[in-house]
Parts: C-alpha cells; structure tokens; sequence
C-alpha cells in the first residue's frame, strides 16, 4: 500500500503527481447518481482506450472546456466542422474515432435518457443499484473486467454506443462508485463506503 503521513492509500497511486492523489483521494469511487456526470465518466474512459487513466485527467479540463460541459444535449449536435476543429487541438486526444465516439455516444445517451428517464439509473441497474464491494489486498487484486461489465459492454453495444468494451464500462464502474475497489487498507474504502450507504 501506498504511504504518506501516516495515510495509507491504494497501491495503484502515483505518489509523485498530486493530481493524480487528489483524484483517487476525493473522486474514484464515489457512488455517482448524476445524469451529466455519468456521461463525463464514459467519455473520458472512452478517451482513454489504449492509454493511461493519468494522460486523460491532465487533459480533463481541456475536454471539459471544449465539449460544452460534456453536455450531451450539445455534443450530439456537433458537426463535422466541429470534430475539425477538436481535430485540431492538442489539448486534447486528438483521435477521431474517439471523438466521433463521444458524438454517438451522446446521440445514444438522449435515447436512454428518454427511454429510462435516467441515464444513471440505467446504469445502476447492472449492479442492482448498489455498489458492489471488493475484498483488494494488493495491485495484483485489480481485475480489468467483471460480469457485470460484460453485461453493460454488451447492452451498450447493443444499443449503439461505441468504445464501451468490458474493460471500459468495468474502469467507469470503479470510477463512478459502481464498483469500490479500494482495497482493504485504503483509508477511502471505509469513507466510499459510508457514502455509498448515506
């Protein structure tokens, strides 16, 4: 476990980069109920997708700034001068089937919203509602998919989403408190878990 004054963290941080400790500190793992939010999560997840979680939260404002909020009402209205434009930037990953991804996405996310009435509902219900607790007691502990993120890879993709593999949607459930997987003696477990109940 990772150290510091006394504070033991998850195995996974990064000591050296504050961003990275103030994100797994007081956003991984909180349960997250919000429609908007929700849609954040995936779409940065998505932009991840063959890099790490810690190039994608440097560049977390840029894609705030530059897609609305990630307001999906918004992006899925964007056009193809728009994805040029983001094309251009390199504040950002500049790769265009993720942005394109992050377009349909939104398309897709109206349709549930509508369908459901909530998006993060919708998503919840492939844990039942409720986090699902796990025993982690080292880095080796960490597992990349689960069945429940099979289950939400494969209605996502059903319905049209794009770059919401099981890896993805099982990074997104850590993310959004789907999941807690601070392992046993992260001082956040017992405080994730308390939120989770509140």
């Amino acid at each position: 476990m990772k150290h510091t004054r006394e504070v033991c963290r998850c195995p996974w941080v990064d000591l050296s980069k504050p961003d990275y400790v103030a994100y797994h500190d007081e956003e991984w793992g909180v349960p997250v109920h919000d429609d908007q939010k929700m849609f954040e999560f995936l779409t940065l997840e998505a932009a991840q997708a063959g890099l790490s979680w810690y190039t994608v939260l440097r560049k977390r404002e840029n894609y705030r700034r530059l897609f609305d909020g990630f307001d999906p009402q918004k992006i899925a209205r964007y056009s193809e001068k728009k994805v040029e434009a983001l094309m251009g930037d390199a504040s950002i990953i500049r790769n265009r089937a993720k942005i394109q991804a992050a377009i349909n996405n939104a398309q897709r996310y109206l349709e549930v919203q509508s369908e459901f009435g909530s998006f993060a509902d919708y998503l919840w219900r492939f844990v039942d509602g409720k986090p699902i607790v796990n025993e982690i007691r080292s880095e080796a502990g960490y597992r990349a998919t689960s069945k429940e993120s099979d289950a939400m890879s494969k209605e996502l993709l059903r319905r049209g989403f794009k770059f919401v593999g099981s890896t993805i949607c099982y990074a997104h459930m850590q993310a959004a408190g789907m999941v807690n997987d601070h392992s046993v003696d992260c001082f956040r477990r017992a405080e994730v878990l308390a939120l989770s109940r509140s």
